[in-house]
């Protein structure tokens, strides 16, 4: 693992909620860096984004973990809805990652697959997604059952300044927006 992208040192330290900018090519993910983002996260292979940027990159691809691994990733999501409830599978999937040398994060989607990930791994990082059209309010409702001491992620598709605040004095420690969203939102961020 390189030390200076680590993923969670990354969303944990300074003020604010950290802002992970979702990224689809080596250009924009210079340019997410540029516009004050914390990490960036991509779901494909990004030709030239390692060169491209010094953030932390979040893998969040389908697929086996090496595939994060050989997109240049420091920390990998593991998706509780791609096979988490197979018995093995999720226990099996963490090794992979942790062998690879990269930081696991666990995405939940509701309050089974929080208990699940809460009784089979116990992660250090939580993603609240809103895949599958979840809202914000799910999210936070969502957090409400996340253990103190854990980093949280957060995903609820375009917010506005005020969702960000919202987030943050929640307790969120990141939130995963469209790198063109950053410009905008920085400032209130920050």
């Amino acid at each position: 693992m390189r030390a200076e992208r680590r993923f969670s040192q990354a969303i944990a330290e300074g003020d604010g909620i950290s802002l992970i900018a979702q990224v689809a090519d080596a250009a924009a993910a210079g340019a997410a860096e540029h516009d004050g983002a914390e990490g960036v996260t991509i779901e494909t292979a990004v030709p030239g984004v390692r060169e491209a940027t010094r953030l932390p990159i979040l893998w969040r691809g389908l697929g086996a973990p090496s595939d994060a691994g050989m997109a240049g990733a420091d920390a990998c999501v593991l998706a509780v809805a791609e096979g988490g409830d197979e018995p093995g599978r999720l226990e099996e999937r963490r090794a992979e990652v942790t062998e690879l040398g990269l930081e696991c994060a666990v995405e939940v989607r509701d309050e089974e697959e929080l208990q699940l990930v809460l009784d089979r791994l116990d992660p250090e990082i939580f993603v609240l997604s809103s895949h599958g059209g979840a809202s914000l309010e799910s999210v936070l409702s969502l957090l409400s059952d996340v253990p103190a001491g854990k980093l949280v992620v957060a995903e609820a598709g375009m917010l506005g300044r005020e969702d960000l605040d919202e987030l943050e004095r929640a307790g969120v420690d990141a939130v995963i927006l469209p790198g063109t969203a950053l410009g905008g939102l920085r400032g209130s961020a920050a």
